[in-house]
């Protein structure tokens, strides 16, 4: 089911004629203060021979493949999202992992991954201009005496460059209202 968020990114993409490819890169830390591994995406979005790439974490709540058991948690290998192990996942993972199920059904619960829709990764995208490191420092509450500050300024600003290479500026205009 498509939400009227997903309609309206899966329609700015198609009205502008680009594209998103989405693809899984690796589960683990994605920001520099993560404290929790999380999905990580590649993403290229692209129009016409332009493109942009660049990494998306996706949230912790839809990162992960792995099976509770009570409060105890065990990671799953992603080879059992192939369409081969879906009909009895469990038998699949039990024999080559070792895991001890319960069979009550009632606190086993398998967790799959989602990946990121194309609102999800729009509506995070950076698609107004910050201004100077000065104004972003203010505007944000970060110290302008920050290293870590100014790497993060510099990724907004190359982000929000790379899509004013891909759009217009009233298409940028209209990718604001995917929120």
């Amino acid at each position: 089911m498509k939400t009227d968020y997903t309609k309206q990114a899966n329609d700015f993409l198609s009205k502008t004629g680009a594209t998103l490819e989405i693809k899984f890169l690796k589960h683990g830390y994605h920001f520099a203060d993560d404290k929790e591994e999380r999905d990580i995406y590649e993403c290229t979005l692209s129009r016409g021979s332009r493109q942009y790439k660049f990494n998306f974490g996706q949230s912790l709540v839809n990162s992960g493949f792995y099976y509770t058991m009570g409060k105890r948690k065990f990671n799953i290998d992603r080879k059992y999202l192939q369409p081969e192990h879906s009909k009895n996942l469990i038998h699949h993972i039990r024999k080559d992992s070792g895991y001890a199920f319960m069979n009550n059904g009632k606190s086993d619960v398998i967790h799959y991954p989602k990946e990121p829709t194309a609102y999800d990764i729009l509506a995070c995208l950076q698609k107004y201009d910050v201004g100077s490191f000065e104004d972003f420092c203010g505007d944000f509450g970060y110290d302008t005496d920050s290293r870590k500050a100014e790497k993060i300024y510099i990724s907004v600003v190359h982000e929000y460059t790379q899509l004013c290479t891909l759009f217009t500026d009233s298409e940028m205009q209209e990718m604001q209202e995917i929120q």
